[in-house]
């Protein structure tokens, strides 16, 4: 039988707490893709990582963002609707300083004004698994992760021989989605496809007018694996997406209309090599977003990433493991004729110890030379105890930094000397479970930015005679606390929530966009073994609205109400209902962007 997860996702990493789970106290067989060098176990890392698998890694909203959204510690703001421009906040940090990956990849834009992720257009299509890995993780994966990186894992069978899923779903704004996932495992490998296409009229991205602004994308992902012997393997990853969007210019243009054109896309090829106690990997990743904005200031954004990466792991006993590596990336942006590149030479190391039955302990330190600015070196030092077996505490202790883009440094507006901002992060966690019934999990974090990059309308380091992006005084200061958990009311019920609290401040003064305090509660049940359902809150509050927002925005506090229902009409087929913005809440996240209204959507998914 196919079954909805509808749990929300604050309760799934890392205790995934269902009633399966209850069965152990802390699972220590799912494994964290992102938060070491190598692959651990969720209860054997000293990092905080929120793990969504299945329909909870997005098919159960609209966008993955929506997803997101309801995780401790993250929060978004978006331009307008599907499509438009969407980031995401890890503990009260921009996208700027979020590293993201899928299957590998490092998608994030060399071209846009700062390196980031788009996540505006990421629907669920293909999405099997997202990892958050929160804090500064820059000693495992360089620049932009001040804030953290989001790892993306596409489909992959399961079941030996061919399997997959379709999906269709239609719904308010003349939206129109479907997807295909297909795949075959054998015992020497893999292959998978996945195809998704979606289609909507779109509601006006800003509030000055009233014109639809629609979203067309078409995404494709396919990845494998082979075994060619007992200690060799090769493997592969391919992405496409492509795509227009409806957008909104200034409502001080003559015509505030206009189409973005965008084509994404990525490969990674990797040879995994077995010798003796050390496991070596040899990839090549490619990756290019093409943009095009053919009534915009600049038309043209091109931006090409190319690296090199060696990774090693030697098991040095029963309780040591060592990861060395070496990496090498060229990034290049054309922005209509202005061509910028860099590139950038790393070598990293990690140890990881099981001090104890109970005591995990890792150190990670990472050095790179740019060829623009120098050398950046970054560290990690993490640990987790599992005082009892249902007790656990993680403390975490990192540095990150962020380059300057190719934008901040080499554009109109640019200044070529400008040095990375760099970070310090530090955080305590405590998970505790009550046997079968649920558990609950409290972080307290913090993290500092000095040396920032800003737009200074009074800097005269680059010719446009309007300002420049420059290195402003002050340190962004973003500390808080987060809470989630669960509890199972009875077999088949569950009541779920979470909470943070982020004091987001550069030298006393709030961080825009940044919601002091953000709540979900929510409440699954299985009516049936064949009809289940979901209802949940978000309750935002206290957000202070970007200089730039018009004097009638409605940045600010705000509740969102979200339900579903799904019924398994055979064992391989669900139909279901989604609500999102119950009951039409009139808000904004971005001052002067409209956000969704009430929206409903009937979908089918089957498996085979």
């Amino acid at each position: 039988m196919i079954r909805s997860s509808l749990l929300a996702s604050v309760a799934l990493s890392p205790l995934m707490l269902t009633p399966a789970f209850a069965q152990e106290t802390f699972d220590l067989g799912t494994i964290a893709l992102s938060s070491n060098l190598t692959p651990v176990e969720v209860g054997r890392t000293g990092a905080t990582v929120e793990v969504l698998e299945g329909e909870d890694a997005g098919s159960n909203d609209t966008t993955v963002l929506k997803r997101l959204d309801r995780l401790p510690g993250v929060n978004s703001t978006s331009n307008g609707g599907l499509g438009n421009s969407g980031s995401i906040q890890i503990r009260g940090l921009s996208s700027r300083y979020v590293g993201v990956r899928v299957n590998g990849i490092d998608v994030t834009d060399p071209s846009s004004v700062q390196t980031q992720f788009n996540f505006g257009g990421l629907t669920s299509s293909g999405i099997d698994r997202v990892e958050v890995l929160k804090g500064s993780q820059s000693a495992l994966y360089g620049s932009e992760a001040i804030a953290g990186v989001v790892n993306i894992s596409t489909f992959t069978p399961e079941e030996m021989g061919f399997s997959g899923n379709l999906h269709g779903e239609a719904g308010t704004y003349d939206t129109y989605s479907s997807g295909m996932n297909i795949g075959h495992r054998s015992e020497n490998g893999f292959v998978a496809f996945s195809y998704g296409r979606i289609k909507t009229d779109g509601f006006s991205a800003q509030s000055f007018n009233d014109e639809n602004d629609g979203f067309d994308q078409t995404t494709i992902d396919a990845t494998a694996e082979y075994d060619a012997t007992d200690r060799l393997t090769f493997g592969m990853a391919l992405r496409y997406r492509d795509g227009e969007v409806d957008i909104d210019r200034s409502s001080f243009s003559s015509d505030a209309t206009g189409t973005n054109l965008f084509t994404e896309k990525g490969a990674r090829v990797f040879a995994r090599l077995e010798t003796g106690v050390v496991t070596h990997t040899l990839s090549y990743s490619y990756f290019e977003n093409d943009r095009e904005d053919p009534l915009g200031f600049t038309q043209l954004f091109n931006g090409q990433r190319n690296s090199l990466t060696y990774q090693g792991t030697a098991e040095l006993g029963a309780r040591t493991t060592l990861t060395f590596g070496a990496d090498y990336t060229e990034e290049e942006a054309l922005l209509d004729a202005v061509v910028a590149s860099e590139d950038n030479t790393s070598i990293n190391a990690e140890l990881l110890f099981a001090a104890s039955d109970s005591v995990d302990l890792s150190a990670a330190l990472r050095y790179d030379d740019n060829s623009t600015f120098g050398g950046q070196a970054t560290g990690r030092l993490a640990g987790v105890w599992r005082a009892r077996e249902d007790l656990l505490f993680r403390a975490v202790i990192g540095t990150g930094y962020r380059a300057p883009s190719l934008y901040e440094r080499y554009s109109l507006y640019g200044d070529a000397a400008l040095q990375p901002e760099d970070s310090t992060s530090f955080e305590l966690g405590v998970e505790k479970t009550y046997g079968d019934v649920g558990g609950v999990k409290a972080t307290l974090f913090y993290t500092e930015v000095d040396n920032r990059i800003e737009f200074d309308g009074a800097s005269t380091a680059c010719a446009s005679g309007f300002g420049c992006y420059n290195q402003v005084p002050g340190t962004t200061v973003s500390k808080g606390v987060e809470l989630s958990g669960e509890y199972v009311l009875r077999e088949g019920t569950s009541f779920y929530g979470a909470y943070t609290y982020t004091d987001a401040k550069t030298e006393g003064v709030r961080q825009t966009r940044t919601p002091r305090h953000d709540l979900v509660l929510g409440l699954s049940n299985d009516f049936s073994n064949r009809l289940s359902g979901y209802v949940d809150v978000r309750y935002v509050a206290d957000v202070v609205p970007s200089a730039f927002a018009p004097a009638d925005n409605l940045v600010g506090d705000y509740t969102l109400v979200g339900m579903g229902l799904s019924y398994d009409m055979t064992d391989t087929t669900e139909a279901y209902l989604r609500v999102e913005n119950l009951f039409d809440e009139k808000y904004e996240t971005a001052g002067g962007f409209n956000q969704p209204g009430r929206a409903v959507y009937l979908g089918l998914r089957a498996e085979f």
